[in-house]
């Protein structure tokens, strides 16, 4: 399979369309589920979609240091090309490699106003125009307001979408009715969209819990391998 045909097949196009073309700029989605289900691989092939498009992604980890966060992306990677037998694989891969950028902090010694200056250093002095930011690892409990909406204005002001991985410890109480993560519930209006990550006996199952004004979950189209961690069609 050549590059650009691994792009239009690639089932982040169902997910995109689930979403009405998916996350825009100045929007903050958030993955969640429990500790292990797949959040991380599930942030890591939204940015390397992008990547293999050739626009650039900078991914900001709170909890892994940047081997084990490098690692995901080998990994991802190459369970791709053995999969859709990618011609010209490491050719491609060394170009993605350059549109990415890996930032690491600790949650107890940043504010979000270093956070955003560290992120507008490399965008702006830098140079480097990422078109997207993930985050993983990052605790809300710890987390006002406040933070989220200076993270929204900067993400509008520079034209970025954000993507956020938000940890369960025990899906059933930390879920309320409406299947948003209760962690969330004084953030709710600055995030656009909430995917809930549930794991069946054979699969592991996407459910958009709020989709921008809409806040009725469901299914989508889509679910996770839970041995390779790809995102397959359903």
């Amino acid at each position: 399979m050549i590059l650009s045909e691994l792009i239009q097949r690639s089932p982040i196009r169902i997910f995109e369309q689930s979403l009405h073309g998916g996350l825009k700029t100045g929007e903050i989605g958030i993955i969640a589920s429990l500790n292990g289900v797949g959040k991380t691989s599930v942030l890591v092939q939204l940015a390397l979609d992008k990547l293999l498009q050739g626009k650039k992604v900078i991914h900001v980890s709170f909890t892994q240091q940047a081997q084990y966060v490098f690692a995901w992306y080998e990994d991802i990677f190459s369970e791709l090309i053995n999969k859709k037998n990618l011609e010209n694989a490491d050719e491609i891969k060394n170009e993605a490699v350059k549109n990415r950028v890996l930032m690491n902090f600790n949650q107890d010694g940043i504010t979000k106003d270093q956070i955003i200056k560290s992120l507008r250093s490399m965008i702006v002095e830098g140079g480097f125009s990422a078109e997207a930011v993930i985050v993983d690892g990052f605790d809300f409990s710890r987390a006002g307001p406040d933070h989220l909406a200076a993270v929204k204005a900067f993400a509008t002001e520079l034209g970025l979408s954000v993507w956020y991985s938000c940890t369960l410890k025990e899906k059933e109480q930390e879920l309320d009715r409406q299947n948003i993560p209760v962690a969330l519930k004084d953030l709710a209006d600055l995030i656009d969209v909430v995917i809930v990550l549930d794991p069946k006996p054979d699969h592991i199952e996407f459910s958009v819990s709020k989709d921008r004004g809409v806040m009725d979950s469901k299914a989508l189209a889509m679910r996770l391998d839970p041995k390779t961690l790809l995102i397959l069609e359903s």
